[in-house]
């Protein structure tokens, strides 16, 4: 499932979570006073999640579904691992996918190209634009950019990419304005949380 599947997949399946009122009462004893009970959205389980190659860590809330893609490029053609996480009643998905570069073109290519072409193809694919970027590094210190950006139903992805070890990766949590406002915390550290794995 490329990006520009996913993003109507992710649109259509948001579940819009409310708070319902329920007000108990009893008569006996007179002086008993029951609070109404407000019911919460359940808050997701955020833990520790490891690539199944163990080239990364990141925190998700609960395990990603996983999805491979093949994609024909002017490269060849190339991999792409998808990993995606919806915390339920929130209009939120939590994006983490990855190519590897043909061995060649990695070692020739500059990563600052990669990224441009990345956030270029990211906003072509999603007819968004562009509102942030600034250029990055991972914690150990691979070149990466940051992009945020807005659809034209609204969507807001925040985007973290990075070049490593001839693979680029790309870190984004996708949601609606509304939704953004109360997550931006959440959304940072879960971008805070990813880890590029060295190889051994």
């Amino acid at each position: 499932m490329t990006v520009k599947i996913l993003l109507p997949f992710i649109a259509a399946t948001f579940i819009c979570g409310g708070s319902v009122l329920v007000e108990a009462r009893q008569p006996k004893p007179p002086k008993a006073v029951v609070k109404p009970k407000i019911s919460q959205p359940v808050q997701p389980q955020w833990k520790l999640y490891t690539a199944p190659d163990g080239r990364f860590t990141i925190l998700m809330p609960g395990n990603p579904n996983r999805n491979t893609q093949y994609q024909k490029t002017y490269m060849g053609e190339i991999t792409l691992e998808i990993f995606v996480a919806q915390p339920p009643k929130q209009q939120v998905a939590y994006i983490v996918a990855y190519n590897d570069f043909p061995y060649s073109y990695g070692q020739i290519t500059d990563p600052q190209a990669v990224l441009n072409n990345a956030r270029d193809m990211a906003l072509k694919t999603t007819k968004s634009n562009l509102i942030s970027q600034r250029n990055i590094r991972s914690y150990n210190n691979h070149p990466g950019k940051e992009i945020e950006y807005i659809n034209s139903g609204g969507k807001i992805t925040k985007s973290r990419m990075y070049v490593a070890e001839g693979r680029l990766y790309q870190v984004m949590a996708i949601t609606t304005k509304k939704q953004q406002k109360t997550l931006v915390k959440t959304i940072n550290g879960y971008l805070n949380s990813f880890n590029v794995v060295l190889k051994k």
